[in-house]
């Protein structure tokens, strides 16, 4: 990818969190981001934020298949369409017993049937063109493993993971790359909603390198992922989370070195 030949590449959720710092950091590569949330005022105020036109920023309920066709289609009608960041999210940290119906099906449709819509089109897309491309889910160490208040989240996103594997297999003779970033606990709007204090105490107990992770450093790994050095690269999920999925037990007979 050269300045004068840039990739337009779709950042859903692209408004805050993750999917805005991961928008700045390829905007900074030279890639032409296309912001996509639910909020007209966030989209405005992050595109400002990051320098982008306005028109770079499009309202879209992710869960809507109608709206994602409208959506993919205007970041399409300028420049060629390379690459999907599927950031949107919503979290729950409430126990399984006391999680409601709706509450489930509520993260769901965000979490795992948005990333499904989207993709879906943008692979139509490419498929079509005969172009290659390339999707980088944002999934979460709580699809991986079994976080205590994380049923509808957790689903969500290990269902999002199995999603990824399986078009990573469906598409990769297309030409289309499915990959995906785990994070583990980030410092973004929605960890500070869902995280209490005790909450971060007993996430940093776990994790290796003893700190929540930053949404820039999530923007790095995407990034990665979307570029020509990732080119053999699908069907992985790439866990950004300081170490915690295998952080293990801690022992008293090791002293902490920090």
């Amino acid at each position: 990818m050269t300045a004068a030949q840039p990739k337009s590449v779709i950042v859903t959720g692209g408004a805050s969190g993750i999917g805005l710092e991961t928008a700045r950091v390829l905007t900074k590569k030279g890639w032409t981001a296309w912001l996509v949330d639910l909020k007209a005022e966030a989209l405005e105020a992050a595109g400002r934020d990051i320098g982008l036109p306005p028109e770079r920023g499009i309202v879209c309920n992710v869960s809507d298949e109608a709206a994602v066709e409208v959506a993919l289609a205007k970041c399409c009608e300028k420049g060629t369409l390379a690459a999907v960041v599927n950031a949107a999210g919503i979290g729950l940290n409430r126990a399984a017993l006391d999680t409601t119906v709706a509450d489930f099906r509520r993260i769901l449709d965000v979490n795992l049937i948005g990333t499904f819509l989207v993709s879906r089109a943008a692979a139509k897309y490419w498929i079509e063109r005969r172009l290659k491309g390339s999707i980088v889910n944002i999934t979460s160490v709580s699809g991986l493993t079994g976080n205590e208040g994380r049923a509808a989240y957790g689903a969500s996103k290990g269902g999002q993971t199995v999603l990824t594997l399986i078009m990573a297999a469906e598409l990769g003779r297309q030409g289309i790359r499915v990959n995906g970033v785990a994070p583990g606990p980030i410092e973004t709007p929605m960890a500070k909603v869902m995280h209490s204090a005790e909450d971060r105490r007993h996430w940093i107990e776990r994790i290796p390198l003893g700190r929540y992770g930053s949404p820039e450093e999530i923007g790095h790994a995407v990034a990665f992922l979307l570029s020509d050095e990732a080119d053999y690269i699908t069907g992985q999920i790439l866990a950004v989370d300081g170490g915690f999925l295998h952080g293990g037990i801690h022992s008293s007979a090791v002293p902490p070195t920090r």
